[in-house]
């Protein structure tokens, strides 16, 4: 909680007697004091000053203090400080009003200046404990994004995984086949990084792999989706993509990967791309257009690998 020697008040209040009794008290118990006299000025202190309570008179020259209260409470920015109402009006209609318009509590003047800082006092608690929910409840909430995130993607290429590409791929199937649109599905083995991690090192297959994640990513679009999905293969999903334009988007991943320069590494390392899309009337599951990519690029790494062939 603020200590009352760090704590700032804003104190609306249009009676300068008043208010200068008010504000010599707060100060002097501790508080720093920012003083405005009208409803406009209050709302534009607020937005603009790390302000940790109001004090703020019904009765103002341009705005009536509940719609200042109603105005502070629906602002992003400003909903957060806690108000207390004083005012000289002090029946239940008009308590009932403020609390409604957003105030936290209700003080009727005159006023006892200890009962004033108790208010004070017990408001910035409040505040505190509800500052230290919400930090917390934002931390819960990074935390479950980063374990959403571990259950999605895949530890070494920072793709999605093979889990989230089965769950999520059928909505986009679906969408396709409603409105009659294009959908490419794309598969890609990387031919010869068994031999590679054999002769150089799992950490080296491991390397190429990541670079070749980072090389896929620079090929798709913000709608695309690629995902992880066998030991050295990737699939793609490219939404809005007839078979004819996947293609060119498949043989700019040939030409990028066969020209690579890979670090410590003699060998170029090729692949092969198995393809399938809609529309076609023989694909009627999501499941079967994925099978027919893999058939494709089984014809395309019985030949030799390093090509495209289509299903």
């Amino acid at each position: 909680m603020p200590k009352t020697s760090k704590a700032t008040v804003l104190l609306v209040e249009d009676d300068k007697i008043q208010a200068a009794a008010t504000k010599d008290f707060l100060e002097s118990t501790g508080y720093r004091v920012l003083y405005v006299r009208d409803g406009k000025s209050a709302i534009k202190m607020a937005k603009t000053q790390n302000v940790d309570i109001i004090l703020l008179d019904l009765i103002l020259p341009d705005i009536d203090g509940n719609e200042v209260a109603r105005w502070l409470k629906t602002n992003d920015d400003t909903k957060g400080i806690p108000i207390i109402v004083l005012t000289v009006k002090g029946s239940t209609l008009e308590k009932v009003t403020g609390l409604e318009a957003g105030a936290d509590d209700y003080l009727p003047k005159p006023y006892s200046e200890i009962e004033l800082n108790a208010r004070i006092y017990a408001c910035l608690r409040t505040k505190a404990l509800q500052d230290a929910l919400r930090k917390k409840n934002l931390e819960l909430e990074e935390v479950l994004l980063r374990v959403e995130n571990l259950t999605i993607t895949d530890s070494l290429t920072e793709l999605f995984n093979r889990r989230y590409f089965e769950s999520s791929h059928g909505k986009e199937f679906r969408r396709a086949l409603r409105y009659g649109s294009p959908l490419s599905c794309l598969i890609l083995y990387v031919d010869n990084l068994s031999e590679i991690s054999e002769n150089y090192g799992h950490d080296k297959g491991n390397n190429i792999l990541k670079t070749i994640a980072r090389l896929l990513k620079s090929c798709v679009r913000g709608i695309d989706t690629i995902a992880k999905w066998g030991e050295q293969e990737f699939i793609m999903m490219l939404p809005e993509t007839p078979k004819e334009d996947t293609a060119q988007v498949a043989s700019r991943i040939l030409q990028i990967i066969s020209n690579y320069e890979f670090p410590d590494l003699q060998e170029k390392i090729t692949v092969s791309i198995g393809i399938a899309g809609l529309p076609d009337p023989s694909i009627e599951t999501p499941e079967k257009l994925i099978n027919e990519a893999e058939l494709a690029l089984y014809e395309a790494k019985t030949k030799g690998g390093n090509r495209i062939e289509f299903a």
